[in-house]
């Protein structure tokens, strides 16, 4: 295998192959790119170059990106589904093997050296974190909308929780690298850009964490589900096989249920009538649909609208029509004055009009429910022979 002698070289072969390798990553899930179908946008002897070079492998009649730039597709991008905690671990190993050797270090220019390395690990962590969440709840969605076999799907809804648990386990160990196991490191070597650089980070994992209670949760009432929905799987299969082996009804009580049962399942299926369109219904064929249904309903062809009334003179001349209002305002004032609880009160009080005894019970509970805060309510009842009331004075 030939490799890249520099970076430019590296770059340009991309520039020239860009086309076959976006085709190729866009279809990486598919496991059949044919070296036929490269050949259509590519020269033959350019993909053998791709393939000495390392960034193809060649696989019988197929072609296929290798894993290292693959995963370098992916990372940058975001849309790699693989979670992978050990990439964060080993990051955390990393600062604290720097910040071990940065204490250790007399000489300033290798001292800024390893402080470098640090603040990129500490930034990784963050990201990595962030992006493993997101990949983990997009797989937990996966598998649990798209796998069909039910003992499959709980398996890797289980399997997700266990990763869902070891990033938690990073997070806190890297709370503790941050806030305690070195903070003398912290303290000696911040700078405005590690001061930054920690800040961001506490941000990132404090979000994590939040994410991971929602993810929790996720799992959680997935897992429900699925073992709810398999359980009544397997019933259904029982009761398949007792009723292929006739001995459904021998063997359970299915009948007895069913009668008890009254769902609009076990209804019949209403039926709606068909609305024709107007421009069928205006046509002749329409036309001819309409006078047979006329016939059947012994219906005249055309309809004969009614002629109203005239109206009388009299219905025209205006009138006033008059209503006397109850004012709970004056009842109120007046109450506050008088020396009576509220239902001695309303029973006496002299209306404009015949109030029926249910109307002054209402105009009581009426007061009493605006003019709260106004009135004393005591937990005493009596009784007028009728109803039972509270004792209500004013405050």
């Amino acid at each position: 295998m030939n490799h890249f002698q520099s970076i430019k070289e590296l770059i340009n072969t991309l520039v020239w192959s860009r086309d076959l390798l976006v085709e190729m990553f866009e279809k990486r899930k598919s496991f059949a790119y044919k070296f036929d179908h490269a050949l259509e946008l590519l020269e033959e002897d350019r993909i053998e170059t791709l393939c000495l070079k390392g960034i193809l492998r060649k696989n019988g009649p197929f072609l296929e990106i290798d894993e290292q730039f693959q995963e370098f597709f992916e990372q940058v991008l975001e849309v790699n589904e693989e979670i992978n905690t050990s990439y964060i671990n080993e990051n955390i190993l990393l600062v604290k093997q720097h910040i071990n050797f940065y204490l250790q270090e007399t000489n300033e220019n290798r001292k800024y050296t390893y402080l470098k390395q640090i603040k990129s690990a500490l930034r990784k962590i963050g990201r990595i974190t962030l992006r493993n969440i997101v990949d983990l709840n997009r797989n937990i969605e996966n598998a649990f909308k798209a796998e069909p076999n039910y003992s499959i799907k709980i398996s890797r809804l289980e399997s997700f929780d266990e990763k869902r648990r070891a990033i938690y386990a990073l997070i806190e160990q890297t709370e503790l690298l941050v806030a305690e196991e070195e903070i003398t490191f912290f303290i000696t070597a911040l700078d405005e850009e590690l001061k930054q650089v920690v800040t961001q980070l506490r941000n990132q994992l404090t979000e994590s964490r939040h994410n991971l209670i929602e993810t929790q949760k996720q799992i959680i009432d997935y897992l429900n589900q699925v073992k709810h929905q398999s359980r009544i799987l397997e019933k259904i299969k029982q009761i398949k096989y007792l009723k292929d082996q006739f001995e459904l009804k021998a063997k359970t009580n299915i009948a007895a249920l069913l009668m008890k049962k009254n769902d609009l399942v076990f209804e019949s299926r209403p039926a709606y009538p068909l609305k024709l369109s107007l421009d069928y219904l205006q046509g002749d064929e329409g036309r001819t649909m309409i006078e047979k249904v006329a016939a059947r309903l012994k219906h005249p062809g055309k309809s004969l609208i009614p002629i109203a009334d005239s109206i009388a003179s009299d219905d025209l001349l205006p009138g006033v029509e008059e209503e006397i209002f109850i004012d709970l305002e004056e009842i109120r004032r007046g109450f506050l004055a008088s020396g009576h609880h509220l239902h001695s009160y309303i029973m006496q009080y002299s209306f404009e009009r015949e109030v029926s005894f249910e109307e002054r019970i209402t105009i009581f509970c009426q007061m009493i429910s605006m003019y709260e805060e106004e009135l004393n309510v005591k937990e005493v009842f009596q009784n007028d022979g009728q109803v039972e009331y509270a004792m209500v004075y004013p405050r």
